[in-house]
């Protein structure tokens, strides 16, 4: 399998920011790793092996990415705000470093977003505030209300980083004509502590005429790696 590491001084974070791509071709996957979590997390938990088929038959394209959940939604020595502030320097350096170099290596014209857990947070979160960018999305187990890190604060930043807050009130054209072209995928379980997240989040999706699809797996302790591995092998 094709494997490549990546390292830059990123402007926008003001640190190293690390990532690993996997595969030589095929649609490019934006990789969020759970909470706090690395680059690596993913091919260490045996989920890029779970795919390895379509990865070096050139179907799939893994950029896994490093997370700064640490410096911001986990951050308690910092203001709530300055949180939700890191979290949107993250997401700067996401659309304006990593996707430069995806489209460098890759010009296949979709772009999918995916992870697990609060991983499921982020590729959902950026896949909706950016439909032009990202084509489709894959959530697995995500938890998508982040208002839980913030001890009450709200703002502006917030609104829009909170899909249930945001899609509840969105009449911008713009945004529905390019989610009718898109797939979002939530994969969850009937025992899974996210369940209830995913199937608010579905109904609000199709009460605003997003196409999506709601998967409600029947495994044991699906809100584990083994069940993400396979939600990849059967929806990517």
């Amino acid at each position: 399998m094709h494997r490549e590491y990546h390292k830059w001084w990123s402007p926008r974070l003001g640190r190293d920011m690390e990532l690993l791509v996997f595969g030589h071709s095929g649609v490019p996957v934006i990789v969020f790793p759970s909470s706090q979590g690395r680059f690596y997390e993913f091919e260490d938990r045996g989920l890029v092996g779970a795919i390895d088929y379509k990865i070096d038959r050139g179907e799939i394209q893994l950029y896994c990415l490093d997370s700064v959940d640490a410096e911001s939604w986990y951050n308690r020595n910092v203001p709530p705000r300055w949180r939700i502030a890191r979290h949107v320097q993250y997401e700067d350096y996401i659309l304006q470093e990593v996707l430069p170099l995806v489209r460098a290596k890759n010009r296949n014209p979709y772009l999918i977003s995916l992870g697990a857990s609060f991983g499921g947070y982020h590729a959902m979160n950026i896949a909706l505030r950016h439909p032009d960018r990202f084509t489709g999305c894959l959530a697995m187990s995500g938890a998508f209300d982040m208002t839980r890190f913030l001890h009450g604060h709200y703002d502006e930043d917030v609104y829009f980083h909170t899909p249930m807050h945001f899609l509840a009130n969105l009449s911008d054209p713009w945004y529905y004509e390019r989610y009718r072209r898109n797939t979002y995928i939530l994969g969850t379980g009937w025992d899974d502590h996210c369940l209830g997240a995913n199937q608010h989040l579905a109904r609000l999706m199709g009460e605003r005429g997003i196409p999506h699809r709601l998967w409600i797996w029947e495994t044991w302790n699906s809100h584990d790696w083994p069940t993400w591995g396979a939600m990849m092998r059967e929806y990517l």
